[in-house]
């Protein structure tokens, strides 16, 4: 019962307590994406998207996702164990491209339409983007995809890269967190 009243605080369960999380599905991360190029070299490489009404901007998607419910768990938690603090308003500028440095990341790259952010560690990467879908319908919508890399830790010589058992242990977590934090984002965006 608790996690369905964690799901439900950070905008993730419907209002008649039925999960949507059907509605956020894995999916090929696109030719273009800044996160492409962490496909090859040993390392993990994953991408989760949803639709949403309207036309949402990147900086609105930015915003959105960091200043969620459930992202702010995250911020809490970095700032107390990793002395890495972050607010609502640095959040905003990030989303802006005013900030290099975000919490416990830095900009990798920054596009009008993407973000790729490198943790302190460059171990693991986050990638954002919005971009228009073709509809059936005459209403505009936006596409929403999250993403994330982790980077092999370098091997000694004659060793294979390796991801390391902690990573490999989390990796179920890893998947439902990605998509709780793409859905809260996407109940926050406001479409421009």
């Amino acid at each position: 019962m608790l996690t369905l009243e964690v799901m439900r605080i950070c905008g993730c369960l419907e209002p008649w307590g039925s999960t949507t999380m059907s509605a956020v599905q894995a999916c090929e991360i696109p030719p273009h994406a800044l996160l492409r190029r962490y496909l090859d070299g040993g390392g993990f490489a994953d991408c989760y998207a949803i639709d949403v009404a309207g036309t949402v901007t990147q900086a609105a998607f930015v915003e959105a996702f960091y200043t969620s419910g459930l992202f702010k768990i995250e911020r809490w938690i970095l700032k107390v164990l990793a002395a890495s603090p972050s607010t609502d308003a640095q959040a905003r500028q990030l989303a802006a491209g005013e900030l290099t440095e975000f919490a416990a990341w830095t900009v990798e790259s920054q596009t009008p339409a993407q973000l790729l952010l490198a943790d302190v560690s460059g171990r693991t990467r986050s990638w954002l983007m919005a971009s228009p879908t073709a509809s059936p319908s005459a209403a505009p919508r936006t596409r929403l995809h999250f993403g994330s890399a982790v980077v092999p830790r370098r091997a000694a010589p004659g060793e294979a890269p390796s991801l390391g058992w902690l990573f490999s242990s989390l990796l179920g977590f890893h998947r439902l967190y990605s998509r709780l934090l793409l859905r809260a984002a996407s109940r926050r965006v406001r479409p421009g």
